[in-house]
């Protein structure tokens, strides 16, 4: 009897063990008690009710909850976002680190790989009843939608449907993907269903293709689906938008879990009109979440929109927006949006997905009130994701989702987009000046940035590698020694005078050559001297704080190449004769237009961003500033450039911009460098002739100049680190509830 029992036990543990292999998707760990279950069996965590975001505790009740997160992406240096290349190392060190900055969800946009779902339930299974939730974004078929400029047209819904499903099973642990180019692809085997907070379906849309869509299908009727429908004043493309959070949900419901359901919107398709924004599709047509109801969708729904503080440009060109001010006295406009925004969802919650400013050197568009995309230090640019945080909160949101968690080296940006040549080997170098790349809370270090810290020391150089430094040399009156080495994302030089460094009286220049062409310096930048056998694309100038910065040759100049006579013609002619040998390094900021193209005249307007800062870029300090480029501490100065300043279209593979005319499309070319020939010079105030490598010469042939050169690269060094605005982050965080 008991050994016909032992058998029996042993027989039906096989079969739960057997059962549980084939049902592991479905049972990877035990739901948290914290679950609501409805008459028929199926579970919520999370519901919406009125305006509010509710959550089920442990005590059996629903409460209202703010949403504090972040968005995370799936790629790290040296990697492009098809590629999917975290680990679950990476995961669970990001979780606990996001977790600690006080985040209650991660809004990711499109499926990852399985090792997302299995990390994260790995991550919360000692999390109890407080675990770290994440919002599951849906990749909407974005280039088809733009390039047929129709929602209904082809293969697009079928496409978009594929998706849905593949997401749907992914988290729920219950798919098998074919290995494919560009998109995740395994055995989904964890379920991570009961950590689901909310679905978040599609992309930005493109005005154009929502305003063709309507136009094109009029026609289309009311969507009546069992859990979402289009209202009567639901538009053609909100129609389809219905379909697809109906057919959503009906993937979830097999599951026997109901979530909240939003889908992506943007300021651009927002409900509001804008009188004071110059570009048309801008303010064209919109798409209104109030036009989809839930007809059967317990779970809830919700509107997302993805708000930041300097696009459109209305926020700082809307006059309506000017009637809320801040502490210093400037117009927030950013909040008085928000208010005007949310009075139209009275009945429904409304949670900001994505918002933020980069810390990067590079700026693309002008905010209101400093809020600019980019320019801002890692400080400054807490400072701006806490005040817009509280802006968001404040004015009755929902939720917050701060855009970014990590740096994004393959970003890019308008403004330099240009000069990235070739494109694809964007992820193999951090440019400073592309401020996409930089809206991260966690900073992705060039390589040698932690070890090469500019404070006017040289101490850490002799630590590098030898093969990784080298001695300039020639010979420079004054200069005793001039080190160079490189990384991802800069070349750094340290300098050795004879005496001490004094602004006040002395300036330092380096001249930069890196192809046949360029620029003499001007008398006064190169008094009693001149360069011989070739020419400067870039002059570095280090003095008073006002005047340290990068300029880039008139002949060689991007900048003015792309939006002078050359390109597009939007700056001023300049008479060769008062045309200086170098000019200021500018990037646009914004592009001159004038009906019947826009609504009004909007100017051309760009900005200097070759200046260089004076700091320290040690995290010790208190003086620490991300934006350092250089400092000097008795004779000693030392420095980092970014690549774009020195005309490097790709470091990696030592591609720099040519002299040729622009190609068709307004388009540069490149030339591959042998490296860099650097010749640095003093001047002292008064003299007549400046100290130089050519000794008392007054000539020097650049050719003798021993390049600086290094092998291209395609695997890159970095190093993660929590900037300051992490900190920022965290302390907004812990004080919202």
């Amino acid at each position: 009897m008991i050994k016909r029992r032992t058998l029996f036990l042993w027989i039906s543990a096989a079969v739960v063990l057997i059962a549980g292999g084939i049902v592991a998707g479905f049972m990877a760990s035990a739901p948290p008690r914290a679950v609501f279950k409805d008459e028929d069996g199926t579970k919520f965590t999370f519901k919406t009710e009125g305006d509010h975001f509710m959550r089920y505790d442990r005590d059996g009740n629903w409460k209202e909850m703010f949403v504090k997160g972040v968005n995370l992406g799936a790629t790290v240096p040296g990697h492009f976002p098809g590629e999917l290349p975290a680990t679950e190392e990476d995961y669970l060190r990001w979780f606990k680190e996001i977790n600690e900055m006080g985040a209650n969800v991660i809004r990711v946009y499109t499926v990852h790989q399985p090792v997302f779902y299995s990390a994260l339930a790995k991550y919360n299974q000692d999390k109890g009843h407080d675990p770290l939730y994440f919002m599951q974004g849906i990749w909407s078929p974005e280039e088809e939608l733009i390039a047929s400029q129709d929602a209904y047209s082809g293969q697009i819904e079928e496409q978009f449907k594929a998706e849905i499903r593949k997401a749907v099973a992914a988290v729920y642990g219950d798919i098998s993907v074919p290995e494919k180019q560009g998109a995740s692809s395994g055995e989904y085997k964890t379920n991570a269903g009961q950590y689901l907070m909310a679905w978040h379906i599609g992309t930005e849309w493109d005005p154009g293709m929502v305003k063709n869509t309507n136009k094109t299908h009029s026609d289309v009727p009311a969507y009546k689906g069992e859990y979402f429908s289009g209202t009567q004043d639901a538009s053609p493309f909100e129609n389809w938008l219905a379909e697809l959070l109906d057919y959503a949900a009906g993937q979830e419901k097999q599951y026997g879990w109901e979530h909240p359901v939003t889908f992506t919107n943007w300021v651009t398709t927002d409900v509001l009109s804008h009188p004071g924004e110059p570009l048309f599709e801008e303010d064209m047509v919109s798409v209104d979440a109030r036009h989809v109801r839930p007809t059967g969708w317990k779970g809830g729904y919700f509107a997302a929109y993805h708000v930041y503080p300097y696009y459109p440009d209305f926020f700082r060109t809307d006059g309506s927006l000017q009637t809320i001010k801040d502490k210093q006295g400037n117009f927030n406009t950013y909040k008085a949006y928000l208010r005007q925004l949310k009075a139209k969802f009275k009945d429904m919650p409304i949670m900001v997905t994505e918002y933020g400013v980069p810390s990067s050197v590079g700026v693309s568009h002008f905010g209101a009130g400093g809020r600019d995309q980019g320019g801002h230090n890692e400080q400054e640019q807490g400072e701006i994701d806490a005040s817009l945080t509280r802006d968001i909160y404040d004015e009755g949101y929902a939720g917050a989702i701060l855009f970014m968690w990590q740096d994004e080296w393959f970003k890019k940006t308008w403004n330099t987009m240009p000069f990235e040549i070739p494109a694809d080997r964007r992820a193999y170098w951090i440019n400073v000046l592309t401020n996409e790349k930089m809206f991260g809370v966690l900073g992705m270090l060039p390589g040698k940035e932690n070890q090469v810290i500019i404070d006017g020391k040289l101490s850490e150089w002799d630590g590098l590698p030898q093969d990784e430094v080298q001695h300039w040399q020639g010979q420079v009156p004054g200069i005793r020694d001039m080190r160079i080495t490189h990384d991802e994302g800069y070349l750094y030089l340290g300098i050795e005078l004879e005496k001490d460094f004094d602004p006040k009286t002395t300036k330092l220049y380096i001249g930069a050559d890196t192809i046949p062409g360029g620029n003499q310096p001007s008398k006064n930048q190169l008094p009693g001297r001149k360069l011989e056998g070739g020419a400067l694309e870039a002059l570095i100038e280090i003095g008073k704080d006002e005047e340290s910065q990068v300029k880039i040759a008139s002949d060689y100049d991007f900048h003015a190449r792309l939006y002078g006579k050359e390109g597009y013609w939007m700056l001023p002619e300049t008479k060769p004769e008062q045309d200086p040998p170098f000019h200021p390094w500018k990037l646009a900021i914004s592009l001159q237009m004038s009906p019947p193209d826009t609504r009004f005249a909007h100017p051309f307007i760009d900005k200097t961003i070759g200046m260089l800062k004076r700091g320290t870029t040690d995290r010790s300090k208190a003086q620490f500033d991300s934006l350092t480029s250089w400092q000097y501490s008795g004779n000693i100065i030392e420095m980092r450039i970014p690549w774009m300043l020195l005309g490097f279209s790709d470091p990696s593979s030592l591609q720099v911009i040519d002299y040729s005319p622009l190609k068709q499309g307004k388009a540069f070319s490149t030339v591959t460098t042998d490296g860099i020939r650097l010749i640095p010079w003093l001047v002292q105030k008064g003299e007549t002739k400046a100290s130089w490598p050519g000794q008392a010469s007054d000539t020097l042939d650049i050719r003798n100049i021993k390049p600086y050169t290094w092998k291209p690269w395609d695997t890159v060094h970095y190093s993660e680190q929590l900037k300051q605005s992490y900190y920022a982050m965290q302390k907004v965080y812990s004080e919202l509830k």
